[in-house]
């Protein structure tokens, strides 16, 4: 396995809740490494983040994993089948404007502080 590969493979499994159902697809070609991700479709959600935020950090700590051999490296997330299209996005929207939500019920949520502590740990594993 390759080092990106396994990169990628390490911190996807400390952000989900199904570690089993991550697939990781490594191809090479012209245009550099491309290595294309599925997970279980409950775990999406850990690893888009807000506002795609999760996974546009994983894209960047990827781009200085493939620095070290000279690659361009690539992430494409599989969207999974049945999955969660646009209309379902407006729909929930619709309902959350709609339903007042309580001070008490709004916690920070535990995937984002373990995806900081899952990318500080491989990020010191590979020195950089």
């Amino acid at each position: 396995m390759e080092q990106d590969q396994a990169f990628l493979e390490f911190v996807v499994k400390g952000l989900v809740d199904n570690p089993d159902s991550v697939e990781i697809n490594r191809t090479v070609d012209e245009m550099g490494v491309l290595l294309t991700l599925t997970v279980h479709p409950d775990d999406m959600g850990k690893i888009i983040g807000k506002a795609g935020n999760t996974a546009k950090s994983i894209r960047t700590l990827l781009r200085v994993v493939g620095m070290k051999t000279d690659a361009r490296v690539n992430l494409k997330i599989e969207e999974p089948e049945g999955g969660r299209g646009p209309s379902h996005a407006r729909e929930e929207s619709a309902q959350a404007e709609s339903e007042p939500v309580a001070a008490t019920e709004v916690e920070e949520a535990p995937a984002e502080s373990a995806a900081a502590s899952a990318i500080d740990d491989a990020l010191g594993d590979l020195k950089v």
